[in-house]
């Protein structure tokens, strides 16, 4: 359960799932950055908060140092015997070289940019058909009824997995990621992923078809088949991290362009701006944290970190740094210079980034078409989940 005490002093004892961080963590950030850059918590283990670009990009690319054995920001907790659900992890992002650097290589090709290119009319036909489905009531909860269909329904047609159960995959999808402090409804989220695509792997053995898992399933490396296990630990990271990641980009974007009307009306009246907007809902409202474990003593950014200590990798904390970015806390949709790192950065940035743009793109452009001028129905409405801005309703 969620640690009923108060945090009484953010740099010694941070907690991530406090409903004031949840509500407001960029002046939690701000204040950081000028009194302990890297704060430091006990209350889920020893862990760091990195709230500097350099530093989390630092971090990011010094792998030896820094291992991604285990990426769960708030510690699953699973009991001995549940481990094995997922023993192999979600490689390539929970695993270091060499699994990572084979397992990153066999996933690429599946989101290069010719190959997610193919995607782009199916992600438009299926964003009309949504709004089809609401566009007469005047109101909708864009969160539910928009964002968070998309990447769920794109990312289960590249695994070759029923698109009927995508209302069971975000169940599953939020489960792992929304309940952080519930080990059992998490796990129960961790068993239906492993469970579906266990039976999905059996189905392709005998019949292989023309999708990400049976090329997974049928694919060698160094003229052995790929394990069983890995393949499940990376169909279960392409579907977690393809589809909450994105809704969570669309739902900010649109959340943003309902309370900025002159953003709105911006984009509406010069289009061509799109792919430089995008970025910058990217980097000010970037949806990922990680983590990281420290693999020997060592003292980073004058801080002592120990053998075994979690460090938090807050690419949304980077991407509000000051000295990054000027005028960091503004929305800038046509900044030019935008090194932001909401998709990772070194060797674990994100293999599917280029989908994720194709579909924040789409998703954007059709909902303007469409429907060029939207407000909040009620702003109170609008909630946050584990550090990133829930899903708006509009």
């Amino acid at each position: 359960m969620t640690d009923p005490r108060p945090v009484e002093r953010w740099d010694t004892d941070f907690d991530v799932l406090s409903p004031t961080y949840i509500e407001d963590p960029f002046s939690i950030w701000d204040e950081l950055r000028r009194t302990c850059p890297v704060a430091h918590s006990d209350r889920r283990g020893s862990t760091w908060l990195p709230t500097r670009y350099r530093d989390v990009v630092d971090v990011a690319h010094n792998v030896e140092g820094f291992s991604s054995s285990d990426i769960t920001v708030i510690p699953l907790n699973l009991e001995r015997g549940d481990q094995r659900v997922l023993q192999n992890g979600l490689p390539p992002l929970s695993a270091d070289p060499p699994l990572h650097t084979w397992t990153r290589r066999i996933l690429l090709p599946w989101f290069s940019h010719q190959r997610v290119d193919s995607y782009e009319l199916f992600t438009r036909k299926l964003c009309g058909e949504l709004l089809d489905g609401f566009i007469a009531d005047g109101t909708v909860d864009a969160g539910t009824e928009y964002a968070r269909q998309i990447p769920v329904r794109v990312i289960a047609d590249i695994l070759g997995v029923p698109v009927s159960m995508s209302h069971t995959f975000t169940g599953w999808v939020q489960d792992i990621l929304e309940f952080t402090d519930e080990p059992a409804i998490r796990r129960r989220g961790i068993e239906g992923l492993v469970g579906l695509f266990s039976k999905e792997v059996e189905r392709r053995k005998p019949q292989p078809g023309d999708d990400l898992l049976s090329d997974l399933l049928h694919t060698e490396v160094d003229g052995v088949a790929v394990e069983e296990g890995v393949v499940l630990g990376i169909a279960a990271l392409v579907l977690i991290a393809g589809i909450d990641t994105t809704w969570s980009a669309i739902g900010s974007s649109l959340w943003h362009l309902a309370t900025h009307p002159e953003d709105r009306d911006r984009l509406v009246a010069d289009p061509g701006i799109m792919p430089t907007a995008i970025e910058e809902f990217l980097r000010a409202y970037s949806p990922v944290t990680t983590a990281r474990v420290v693999t020997e003593d060592v003292e980073f950014a004058r801080c002592p970190m120990k053998a075994g200590d979690k460090v938090l990798m807050s690419f949304p904390a980077a991407n509000r740094d000051p000295e990054a970015f000027e005028d960091a806390d503004r929305v800038i949709i046509d900044r030019d210079l935008n090194r932001h790192v909401a998709f990772g950065s070194g060797i674990h940035r994100c293999a599917g980034s280029n989908l994720a743009r194709i579909q924040i793109r789409v998703a954007l452009e059709e909902w303007l078409q469409r429907i060029p001028t939207f407000r909040l129905a009620d702003a109170g409405e609008v909630t946050w989940s584990g550090g990133r801005r829930e899903d708006p309703t509009t």
